[in-house]
């Protein structure tokens, strides 16, 4: 059975193809090249990936990425169509589908939302509900940052806190757009945002994110 992760992943493949290596992406100061190489990076070379949390090992993030960049794009593309090598955690079906679920659907509306002919993407219940459990599991880590209380609220009403505090900011959406929301993305997402004005602008400008 396919996973959500299975199917995100060669969704985010099929768009990076289809871009070319030079197009632009909702990660600042990346290309289509870059995103693709931190992707691969983030499977195949734990070892410099680290990078990402440990200030300390970020050099070395950044020239095993820009070695990976160098290679064929054509390259890139297949190596994360055909995903982690067998000894990668990544290569865990749970694991895999824990860690990449979420992290493949944005880089896909990465690739997506920085064209100017983009279209919402209509996401099936049971996938919806897959990004709002992960997303409320690490609403507080990903609001950590936020200047405001930060609200993340479902139109059916189900609420997720992202950061506690005075005044309060609401953010409303269908689940894939609150993750962007929250993963920094508050100009992509296609949300509502409720509370006092300049709380409003202070949340949408706010480094948000892992």
């Amino acid at each position: 059975m396919s996973t959500h992760a299975k199917r995100e992943r060669l969704l985010l493949a099929d768009l990076l193809e289809a871009a070319g290596p030079e197009a632009a992406t909702l990660c600042r100061g990346w290309t289509t090249r870059d995103l693709a190489a931190h992707v691969v990076v983030r499977e195949r070379r734990p070892d410099a990936a680290a990078g990402v949390l440990l200030g300390p090992l970020k050099n070395r993030l950044e020239r095993v990425q820009a070695e990976f960049a160098a290679k064929p794009y054509e390259e890139l593309i297949q190596l994360i169509r055909t995903g982690p090598p067998r000894m990668s955690p990544f290569g865990v079906k749970q694991l895999d589908e824990a860690a990449n679920t979420v992290e493949f659907y944005i880089h896909a509306e990465d690739v997506r939302r920085a064209q100017p002919d983009w279209s919402q993407r209509e996401l099936d219940p049971v996938f919806a509900d897959a990004l709002w459990s992960r997303m409320e599991k690490a609403a507080r880590l990903m609001g950590r940052k936020a200047p405001v209380g930060l609200v993340l609220r479902r139109p059916d009403g189900q609420t997720a806190v992202a950061h506690k505090g005075t005044p309060v900011v609401t953010v409303t959406g269908e689940p894939g757009e609150l993750l962007l929301f929250a993963s920094g993305r508050q100009d992509a997402a296609r949300v509502e945002v409720e509370g006092d004005k300049e709380a409003v602008v202070r949340a949408t400008k706010a480094e948000l994110g892992m």
